[in-house]
């Protein structure tokens, strides 16, 4: 379950919050002036995100790498083509 809380009541129920993480997967959105700040998330959740950063930082390098001396309007019309040609498959 996904819910919002503000920061003053996660200061004050922090302990029920973990647990309800750790043991019921929920999810909570903490709040500040009505803004989401931050989350609480259970670690397997929290590892494939960070292992999803890890893999788009290293597809990124990568890119930079293959285009690297490429104009951006050529690079750019090279990647829709390929948007084109994978949506095609």
């Amino acid at each position: 379950m996904l819910r919002e809380t503000p920061a003053m009541t996660v200061r004050k129920n922090l302990g029920e919050l973990l647990n309800e993480v750790q043991y019921r997967h929920d999810r909570v959105v903490i709040t500040k002036a009505g803004k989401p700040v931050a989350a609480l998330i259970d670690i397997p959740l929290f590892e494939r995100i960070r292992k999803l950063d890890e893999e788009f930082e290293q597809l990124t390098e990568e890119m930079a790498v293959a285009f690297e001396g490429i104009d951006e309007e050529d690079g750019l019309a090279l990647i829709d083509e390929a948007i084109t040609a994978a949506r095609k498959k």
